[in-house]
């Protein structure tokens, strides 16, 4: 008689949907999904949401397997020892092997009033609170959008192209990813939208009353709605579970996405640290890990030595309002390239961009083991860093680099890497002309 073995995945996002569709390959697997929504969050359309242009929701039979069972509720606990996931509402799960997808949330801002006044957008329940309040406003009312990556840009851009006066507070450089090439062309969107950008020193947001935002450098700003977009965080199950995390919470694993604690524990998307070299959160991170960690729990039941993370990145896309956007192209190991594509162009890549996601998730339900960008090699970077890390002096100074972000990849400041990064590939382009421009290949969010 064939043993079954029982997996379960916590978090039903993009890395978790694509992990459990990916389980049932086999027969002999059975596949549990605890979520505490019922359907789908189409987390990069959130901004949609809040500006009213989509719901950012998908029914779960349209991207999960049908031999998934859906468990609508909250993990509260993983007792290793025991194998087994304790639920809010009651009970327990059993598993064999547990893939751990949680995903992120909005952080703890810390900025005096910004928990009272300010309104996050990183989950589903958020901008649902923060979409009837935006429709109340009169059109006049000063809206102030806090943080200038994708999800500050997308909603200031969503925002004011419904007629909304808004103004986004960077606290520092306007879409930091992005190369300058590629930051000009943003701001000249922003700007002919009437979006007040305010970037650079002093910038920082000291406090948040109920109608005003307070800066490092002594301005205050008049803002009747406060959105709040800098910063994500992750939820403490894997820590309050006894489990090994990172500084933000995070998951710690190997290269193969395994639980240093645990073998039969596996992450994958926001919540994993592998390595202690997370990638970028995003989508574009997320399925290839849900993938890789589906792949890993397969290859652990076939008893065969699972693959290392070897990630390819494309770029990062944004919106800019329903009428443009930017492709900022990327190096495969997710450093940006001189090269993007904006204006119209760049608003019809993102959105098959975003359609093309589901695409990935139901074309993976309907056949599991389909998805194989997750093979795609991202190159020797990666090694060359984790090598650079294991052989590095501990951070010094009065702020050490958090993990994650280029900081703590390079050791220099965000600044001075994109100034140094720009300059060395704008010098190497112009030395080999045409040659050194990128050919056009498929991406992600």
């Amino acid at each position: 008689m064939v043993e079954n073995t029982d997996v379960v995945v916590i978090g039903g996002g993009y890395a978790g949907v694509m992990a459990a569709n990916r389980l049932t390959r086999r027969g002999d697997v059975t596949v549990t999904l605890i979520n505490p929504r019922p359907t789908f969050v189409h987390r990069i359309r959130l901004h949609q949401l809040v500006g009213g242009t989509d719901d950012a929701v998908v029914d779960y039979r349209d991207v999960l397997a049908d031999g998934v069972r859906l468990v609508v509720d909250s993990a509260t606990r993983i007792d290793a020892a025991a194998r087994r996931v304790t639920l809010a509402a009651g009970g327990t799960v059993g598993y064999d092997y547990l893939i751990y997808a949680v995903g992120s949330g909005s952080a703890d801002p810390r900025v005096p009033g910004a928990a009272e006044f300010a309104h996050p957008i990183a989950t589903l329940e958020e901008a649902e609170r923060l979409r009837p309040i935006v429709d109340a406003a009169p059109p006049t009312v000063a809206v102030t959008v806090v943080g200038a990556g994708p999800t500050g840009i997308e909603t200031a851009a969503e925002l004011a192209e419904a007629g909304r006066s808004v103004t986004l507070v960077c606290g520092g450089v306007l879409g930091p990813y992005l190369h300058r090439r590629g930051r000009h062309s943003v701001a000249g969107r922003l700007a002919a939208l009437g979006v007040t950008v305010l970037d650079g020193p002093g910038t920082q947001v000291t406090a948040v009353t109920r109608d005003a935002v307070r800066l490092g450098d002594g301005r205050e700003l008049p803002s009747q709605v406060t959105v709040w977009t800098a910063g994500f965080g992750v939820p403490d199950l894997a820590a309050r579970s006894g489990l090994s995390t990172d500084a933000l919470g995070r998951l710690r694993t190997d290269e193969t996405l395994t639980s240093v604690d645990d073998e039969r524990i596996v992450a994958a998307g926001d919540s994993a640290a592998p390595s202690d070299l997370p990638l970028r959160m995003s989508c574009q991170a997320a399925i290839p890990l849900g993938a890789r960690a589906a792949d890993t729990v397969l290859s652990r039941i076939a008893g065969e030595r699972p693959s290392t993370l070897n990630e390819v990145f494309a770029g990062q896309c944004i919106s800019l309002g329903r009428r443009a956007g930017i492709f900022q192209f990327a190096h495969r190991y997710d450093v940006a390239l001189w090269f993007h594509i904006g204006g119209r162009p760049g608003a019809k890549i993102k959105e098959l961009v975003c359609r093309g996601i589901v695409k990935h998730l139901a074309d993976e339900a309907r056949k599991p083991g389909s998805y194989g960008l997750h093979r795609v090699s991202g190159g020797a970077k990666r090694q060359e860093l984790l090598e650079s890390q294991r052989g590095e002096a501990p951070a010094t100074g009065a702020r050490a680099a958090q993990p994650g972000t280029r900081e703590h990849r390079t050791g220099r400041s965000d600044r001075t890497a994109t100034d140094e990064r720009d300059r060395a590939v704008d010098a190497r382009l112009n030395a080999l002309g045409d040659r050194g421009r990128p050919r056009r290949r498929g991406v992600e969010a």
